[in-house]
């Protein structure tokens, strides 16, 4: 189990789930539930497609290169920067290929609905991503018109990148929330692949894009995103949360925590993932404290709260 959730001292359910923490060397020290648990990784996985992209010649500044493997909120910044990605490329948003949606953030949603705005690719939390796939595919001279198709060389490159970086045989993909391929790996495999990130050499791709996250969080998620406050209290430490309750998070010395809430609950996989790290990382405690529990209100007031029951 990962976390309960109480109302006025009555424990009205759980959040079930998976956690693993590896060490720097790649080896399981800490597990609940089944470590190899088979996923989709869904957006924790984006540090490794920003890794290929890199490795094929994509070449951004540190903002942008976080905003790659982001799942942003759809404040100004991102959507200025998507602009600019795309720009680069000789392109606009009318090449994305992201389900049109609103903003992820609701103070940005609100804005942008009052504008009179419908929903737009540009909105959508991948359109980082894909605006340098995108700029990838220029860069290389392929075809732009099915960069999401997993066939395509792009997405070839990028399973290959996902297996080493995981070490796990990756079967065939499936299409994620956003149309690009998505893919199944084990919980301890997307644990490894940051932290071999993080312990890379400073001029390969996927430390060039662990250290764009860590230096830029607010544009890897949003100025009231838990992932931008994590690696905000954490100093050193790089993080990405994914859809259906999935966490990963690597510290500065190369250790690192992948979580998956089986109900697909963000609020468990929040908890959880600051419940381990205040016992990995000690010294945060005082800073991950007020992520570590989430207040449930009853007529305006606090009266119950999720918090985790995993003890490291």
């Amino acid at each position: 189990m990962l976390a309960t959730y109480d109302r006025s001292g009555f424990v009205e359910g759980e959040h079930r789930g998976h956690a693993v923490v590896v060490d720097p060397a790649g080896a399981i020290v800490s597990a609940w539930g089944d470590p190899d648990h088979a996923l989709m990784a869904r957006s924790s996985a984006k540090p490794m497609q920003a890794s290929a992209m890199v490795r094929l010649g994509l070449d951004l500044p540190g903002p942008l290169l976080a905003l790659t493997a982001s799942s942003h909120s759809g404040e100004r910044r991102h959507l200025q920067g998507v602009t600019t990605i795309l720009a680069s490329a000789g392109l606009d948003a009318s090449a994305l290929q992201t389900p049109a949606d609103f903003p992820l953030d609701p103070r940005a949603r609100d804005a942008w609905v009052q504008s009179g705005r419908a929903p737009a690719p540009i909105a959508m939390n991948c359109s980082g991503k894909h605006a340098s796939m995108l700029a990838t595919c220029v860069r290389q001279g392929w075809s732009v018109t099915d960069y999401r198709d997993p066939d395509h060389r792009l997405q070839q490159a990028i399973l290959a990148e996902v297996q080493q970086l995981t070490g796990d045989e990756i079967p065939p993909v499936g299409i994620d929330g956003c149309g690009a391929p998505v893919h199944v790996m084990t919980l301890a495999g997307l644990a490894r692949s940051l932290s071999r990130a993080v312990l890379a050499d400073p001029g390969d791709s996927s430390r060039q894009v662990v250290d764009a996250m860590r230096d830029h969080p607010e544009m890897v998620g949003g100025m009231n995103r838990d992932v931008t406050h994590f690696m905000r209290a954490v100093p050193g430490m790089v993080a990405k949360d994914g859809a259906e309750g999935v966490y990963v998070a690597a510290l500065a010395d190369g250790t690192a925590v992948a979580i998956k809430a089986e109900d697909g609950a963000a609020r468990a996989r929040q908890v959880a993932l600051a419940t381990i790290l205040m016992k990995l990382s000690p010294a945060d405690a005082s800073a991950l404290e007020g992520l570590a529990s989430i207040p449930l209100l009853g007529g305006g007031r606090r009266v119950g709260e999720v918090r985790s029951t995993l003890r490291p």
